[in-house]
């Protein structure tokens, strides 16, 4: 198999998630299956080589040779949102005080002290 011939495109992000797609040659385009998306185990059987945590999500018809994948982003702090399936957010917590450690308090000479 060519895998010296597939061509991986450098990363780009939203505010949920990083991507990046594949460029497959001809001949292993041709063994990508177009009834559903790819598990792990079948895009890496196909030659594509990349760190864990990479998810198939969506086929292009247009371009079957172009895999899209995705993956949740690890370099920003958890927000207190949760992702569900249909990728919409529920906030948690929205209204909730921060914990009294970290609160902060003006007193009427207009300083700032920390409790805690």
């Amino acid at each position: 198999m060519p895998a010296d011939q597939i061509q991986y495109s450098e990363k780009y992000f939203d505010a949920i998630y990083e991507y990046r797609h594949v460029i497959l040659p001809p001949d292993l385009t041709k063994l990508v299956p177009k009834s559903h998306l790819m598990s792990e185990t079948e895009w890496r059987n196909l030659g594509v080589q990349q760190s864990p945590g990479w998810v198939h999500y969506m086929i292009h018809a247009p371009e079957p040779h172009v895999i899209l994948f995705r993956r949740p982003r690890t370099d920003i702090p958890e927000t207190g949102a949760n992702i569900n399936s249909n990728n919409s957010v529920a906030i948690k917590n929205a209204n909730k005080e921060p914990p009294a450690a970290q609160q902060k308090q003006i007193n009427p000479n207009n300083n700032v002290s920390v409790h805690g």
